[in-house]
């Protein structure tokens, strides 16, 4: 396999009244061809702001300082508008969080299906009518036909999503990103959606970069996995490394807040303190306060880079949960 998206020392911050917000800081992400690749951390940890910064829809506010974004072999971040308007929808979607702030409120459902069809290839208007219907058929939506011709307020957050869903697979993307895509739906629309993504992935090689806070979606659908805290990568491993051999005490923390069906009776332990202040945020580690395994070197020293401890499974962190004489042991 081909890396198909490669995110190199990426560096985003926001101008705001109380100061620089350092949303993302030096992150790194490689995206093979065919592979999906999950994004997962707490709520404000620049998981969405990585998603924007690839589709090139950042606010007025933000600047990259740092980083490149390859995507093949276009540098996305040096990409003019043009360039960027004919890479997404045809190569590169995205899946908003909220679909019913990003549907368009005031037009139906069909043309706004119908404009991504038209604006990227060489089909009449009758032609993309029938391939939004037949593609509002695919995401399990009953009578298509209907739904074209609603507007978004009128249909309910689980249909909104996957119209959302419809409108970014439409022309196969070969690199899909979701941000939250299962967000508020039941458990069944859920399965459908992430039954919807692994058919993208099968049958046309396609990429996904699913961004979640959920590990019960992460353990279903990575190959990867990519830990981020307060804008840093912490732990990046292959998906069953990471869930059985954890290394990180943020990400051993966040498993350990999950409830275990073989395990009924296992204690559930909450993550204690909160997410550090993004806009002063400190030279060592941001996990420190929180963190049970800190030490004196985590004091002294600056903050931790990512090191290879075991065979793809990288690790920022002084003193692990699993120390690397272990590791090396087996």
């Amino acid at each position: 396999m081909s890396a198909l998206l490669r995110i190199e020392d990426l560096t985003v911050s926001f101008g705001t009244s109380a100061g620089r917000v350092r949303a993302l800081n030096n992150v790194n992400i490689t995206l093979e061809e065919g592979e999906v690749y999950c994004v997962v951390g707490e709520s404000g940890s620049g998981k969405s702001t990585l998603a924007l910064t690839v589709m090139g829809l950042l606010p007025h506010n933000a600047e990259v300082a740092d980083g490149r974004i390859m995507y093949k072999d276009i540098d996305l971040l040096r990409s003019g508008p043009d360039q960027m308007r004919d890479l997404r929808g045809r190569e590169i979607a995205l899946v908003f969080q909220d679909a019913k702030s990003a549907l368009n409120p005031l037009e139906c459902i069909g043309p706004q299906l119908e404009e991504v069809i038209l604006e990227h290839s060489d089909v009449s208007l009758r032609n993309a009518n029938k391939m939004a219907q037949d593609m509002l058929h695919e995401m399990g939506l009953p009578d298509p036909k209907r739904i074209m011709g609603q507007y978004p307020f009128a249909l309910s957050g689980g249909m909104c999503q996957r119209i959302m869903m419809a409108m970014a697979l439409i022309l196969r993307p070969k690199l899909l990103i979701a941000d939250e895509p299962t967000s508020g739906l039941d458990v069944t629309l859920q399965a459908e959606l992430l039954h919807r993504i692994r058919e993208l992935v099968k049958d046309f090689n396609s990429s996904v970069l699913l961004i979640t806070h959920d590990m019960g979606v992460v353990a279903a659908m990575a190959k990867k996995v990519g830990v981020i805290y307060a804008g840093n990568v912490v732990e990046n491993a292959e998906v069953v490394p990471l869930f059985r051999r954890s290394q990180h005490p943020y990400t051993w923390s966040l498993l350990q807040a999950l409830p275990r069906m073989d395990d009924p009776g296992k204690r559930i332990e909450p993550l204690p303190g909160s997410s550090p202040d993004m806009v002063n945020l400190p030279m060592e580690c941001p996990f420190l306060p929180r963190c049970f395994k800190a030490q004196s070197q985590c004091r002294a020293e600056v903050k931790p880079k990512l090191v290879e401890t075991e065979r793809d499974h990288f690790v920022a962190c002084y003193n692990p949960v699993i120390p690397v004489g272990e590791l090396n042991a087996d």
